[in-house]
């Protein structure tokens, strides 16, 4: 089943790279995207993606990855990158660390890549970073949300943190759920941190951890967590159970009579390719806060076009999404691409010097910029709820919210 499965994605994916660029497969799980225009005097400047184009995970991964090719497709078809086509590299993480960092040492020691992108879990970022940055001597962007306390040099975070994630989002929650909170969680190292940020936050608002469980990766009967859920009365669900789980955890909860009884769900990963894991009705009113919603697109012209070219270009069960990185995959080429042509070339140390305060006026959700010496972004931050299978947005912050990190 996971061989006929991994088979399905590969050819949806190269299914994906039918026009404008060239993907040839170099191996299970490599793929080179070359422009049409590969012979620059000065060569191509190198993307390497690295991101989970199968797994349990491979919806959002398959995402980022599109969004990659989105992204240099209208860089080159602007002209490259210092007058140099860019040449997109991708290899598959497999949502397994002992594969990714196999895979992952291709691009450093085989394709030579100027910079890698990717990683989704905090446990695969853990696994490939050390490959990518000290060992392979090239920056990294990380463009997932996730934990905070990343400060390696070199490495540069585009996704959400828990001060933007929590700050205003569980004073919501308090208000607009409850203040009895459970904290269910996958055991790893993004819910352990995340929770100690959230406990604070959660107190800080007049609200109360009733209890904080973790539970294996692949744990799909939850019957003893939702019997305590019930019998101590939570008002408020704090989700970070990942897949394959979150899906009979919420199941679970709603048979239980959780929903129906007032409580509510809260998971800031979920997005609009997580909705698609339960029925709509299994998940009704839960609350999540992103830098992004596909609910914005009536209101942000931005927005707008850039869903509206991702849609075109990759029409399918793949979606552009913010808790799947796709928006912090966005951000983080764009970002990357302003440093390269600030520092004039694409060299690793010019590069980071000019990230480090890397600004762009647009993207999905609207403006961000890097925060100088933390190697974080600052970006705006939605909450929406779920409501009959789709986002409605709720709550959005005033401004640039900082990631209070580094």
């Amino acid at each position: 089943m996971f061989n006929d499965k991994r088979e399905l994605n590969r050819r949806r994916f190269l299914g994906n790279f039918a026009f404008a660029s060239a993907a040839i497969a170099t191996g299970a799980g490599s793929w080179v995207i070359s422009p049409d225009w590969a012979n620059a005097a000065a060569g191509p400047i190198k993307v390497g993606i690295a991101t989970d184009l199968t797994g349990p995970i491979g919806y959002a991964g398959n995402a980022d990855a599109n969004v990659a090719r989105m992204v240099v497709k209208e860089i080159n078809d602007g002209g490259g990158l210092l007058g140099r086509p860019l040449e997109l590299l991708i290899e598959d993480t497999a949502s397994n660390e002992s594969v990714a960092v196999g895979n992952v040492r291709k691009l450093i020691q085989r394709d030579k890549v100027d910079v890698v992108l990717g990683g989704i879990t905090s446990s695969m970022r853990n696994a490939i970073k050390d490959v990518i940055v000290a060992r392979g001597k090239t920056l990294y962007i990380y463009p997932q949300l996730y934990e905070g306390k990343e400060c390696t040099p070199h490495l540069f975070c585009t996704g959400p943190t828990p001060a933007q994630q929590c700050d205003e989002f569980i004073p919501w929650l308090v208000k607009n759920g409850g203040k009895r909170f459970a904290l269910p969680s996958a055991n790893y190292v993004w819910p352990h941190t995340l929770n100690t940020y959230a406990r604070k936050v959660i107190e800080a608002s007049g609200g109360e951890v009733v209890f904080e469980e973790y539970y294996p990766l692949d744990q799909i009967d939850f019957s003893a967590t939702v019997n305590r859920i019930i019998s101590n009365k939570v008002d408020v669900v704090f989700n970070t159970v990942i897949p394959p789980g979150v899906g009979p955890f919420f199941k679970q909860l709603y048979e239980a009579g959780f929903l129906k009884n007032g409580g509510r769900l809260a998971c800031v990963y979920y997005d609009e390719n997580t909705l698609g894991i339960n029925q709509p009705n299994e998940i009704e009113g839960l609350a999540s806060c992103l830098d992004y919603f596909k609910a914005l697109v009536p209101e942000d012209p931005v927005s707008a076009k850039i869903q509206a070219a991702y849609d075109k270009q990759f029409p399918g069960t793949f979606l552009f999404a913010a808790g799947s990185a796709a928006t912090g995959t966005y951000r983080g080429l764009k970002l990357w691409e302003a440093a390269v042509k600030e520092a004039g070339k694409a060299d690793r140390d010019a590069v980071a010097a000019a990230l480090d305060h890397a600004k762009i006026a647009e993207g999905p959700g609207g403006p961000a910029e890097m925060v100088p010496g933390q190697r974080h972004c600052k970006m705006k931050m939605y909450t929406a709820v779920a409501k009959n299978g789709n986002y409605e947005l709720v709550a959005r912050s005033a401004g640039l919210v900082d990631p209070k990190e580094c």
